[in-house]
């Protein structure tokens, strides 16, 4: 693993605009960087990252199955009483997923690390699945790479044979909170994607559901939501006014209420008490455990059961700490121990393995100056060569 200098596309931020990629630049700041870009053997993508990613994947599915016959793990999970029958409903059907992320720790050497999985609600997927592979080809084509270059990167083409695969059979709503571009832009492409392989769709903001007095969600123009894909966190959809209407809607939801439970980061210190010493997990304890301070030592990270883009998150590093504000943290919080992201000229880079229709399918790379990753941290293309 290697970061290399390129010299960036000089008509790359155009083409970012022309083919829907308009949050390139957040705030001011390039979000899109391709000054450089990360090179990878083979070996390294198929033996550190692919297999270890389908691995992590099983263990969250073996954990779900656990989780839900223990009331005990829901309450440390936070999760509502008047959900669980709902999710257990929902686990049972085997209702389907269709994307999520686990963000790694990985310096080329050692076992990547599993810092969290973005389960539910996960962004980057544009940049990731499309922009990055455009950046590959245009550099093959030009002659700046080695002719036997290619990318971890099969993400839209798993989601092109996955969607199918749902058992979907009608209109598919779209929502999310569309004044973000970064959350219009992943969602307006997944819609893309339905539509490509034939399925009507809406799209529409989060504060355009409405639900009839028999109890089921509708849009703007008054039809019945029987199928919606939303980029909005499970956390938050169950504490709005119709949270308690949710589990009798009839709705087929992408992402499934069994997935309520993974997008928690509660799930951590349980993975690491299923699967102790497990060489791609973290020790992770939850906060109320007196025994996690001895456990973890002076370096660990403080995280909230539920947050986004590293929000209240706390690393301790003998004595010293670096903290992020934000709104989360009623809920719990867990401490995991502190693993370093790999730094690069400064730069300390964290790897987003995606995870389509339950299996292992391409890599996205974050970089920041600082250890925490945040919504401003830039994305980096990658390679594999050798």
């Amino acid at each position: 693993m290697e970061a290399r200098e390129f010299q960036p596309r000089p008509y790359a931020l155009e083409l970012a605009d022309e083919t829907g990629f308009t949050f390139h630049t957040i705030d001011g700041e390039p979000y899109w960087h391709e000054g450089r870009a990360y090179c990878f053997s083979m070996a390294q993508v198929e033996q550190d990252l692919e297999a270890p990613t389908n691995e992590l994947v099983d263990m969250c599915y073996e954990l779900v199955d656990e989780a839900l016959k223990r009331d005990e793990w829901l309450d440390k999970l936070a999760i509502p009483a008047y959900c669980r029958d709902w999710i257990r409903h929902s686990w049972d059907r085997d209702e389907p997923t269709l994307y999520g992320r686990f963000d790694l720790s990985y310096n080329g050497a050692g076992p990547a690390k599993m810092l969290e999985f973005n389960a539910d609600t996960p962004t980057s997927l544009y940049e990731s699945a499309v922009f990055q592979w455009i950046w590959l080809e245009d550099l093959l084509s030009q002659g700046l790479l080695p002719i036997d270059s290619d990318q971890f990167n099969s993400i839209e083409e798993k989601l092109l044979a996955g969607i199918p695969e749902m058992g979907l059979d009608s209109l598919v709503h779209f929502a999310g909170i569309t004044e973000s571009d970064e959350d219009s832009g992943t969602i307006r492409y997944l819609e893309g994607l339905f539509q490509q392989v034939g399925f009507p769709t809406r799209f529409m903001d989060m504060t355009e559901i409405g639900i009839d007095s028999a109890g089921r969600l509708t849009d703007l123009q008054d039809e019945v939501i029987e199928a919606i894909f939303k980029l909005y966190p499970w956390e938050m959809m169950v504490r709005e006014e119709f949270g308690k209407a949710l589990p009798y809607a009839g709705v087929r939801w992408i992402e499934p209420p069994w997935k309520m439970l993974l997008s928690n980061k509660g799930i951590l210190p349980l993975l690491w008490e299923m699967y102790p010493d497990h060489p791609n997990l973290l020790p992770a304890y939850f906060a109320d455990d007196p025994q996690a301070g001895l456990k973890l030592g002076s370096r660990y990270v403080k995280k909230p059961l539920f947050s986004r883009e590293g929000a209240n998150i706390t690393l301790y590093q003998e004595g010293d700490l670096i903290e992020l504000g934000g709104e989360y943290g009623a809920e719990g919080y867990i401490l995991q121990a502190y693993h370093p992201l790999p730094v690069f000229d400064g730069w300390s880079a964290v790897l987003g393995s995606w995870v389509i229709r339950g299996e292992a399918a391409g890599i996205g790379i974050r970089e920041d100056l600082g250890p925490i990753t945040t919504n401003a941290s830039r994305f980096v293309p990658h390679y594999i060569w050798g």
